[in-house]
């Protein structure tokens, strides 16, 4: 699936990713923990990243993060790719500007 994957320090991008726990707990370095913040879309982070000492990422919706963070979609239960319309938002509210 297509997402925004953030790293402390770094640009967002956009990468695509299994949709799986297994590749899901990967990048994000541990448990998932998913924040959501509107209907369709949310965040995923590393559940222990406080406690682990992660490094401080961004601060989202007035959220504090800490490590690697990623946007998802989200239809239902299920995560999914995040939509074009989507990504160019999320991507500018990240300071990452326009994307292909």
């Amino acid at each position: 699936m297509q997402v925004i994957r953030k790293d402390p320090g770094k640009p967002p991008r956009l990468v695509e990713i299994p949709n799986t726990l297994k590749a899901l707990q990967q990048a994000v370095g541990g448990y998932i923990e998913t924040v959501s913040f509107c209907e369709d879309a949310l965040v995923i982070c590393n559940e222990e990243g406080l406690l682990m000492g992660l490094a401080p990422n961004c601060s989202f919706l007035g959220i504090p993060f800490v490590g690697t963070i990623l946007i998802v979609g989200r239809s239902g239960e299920e995560f999914c790719s995040l939509s074009h319309t989507a990504q160019q938002l999320l991507l500018s509210q990240l300071g990452a500007g326009e994307q292909p």
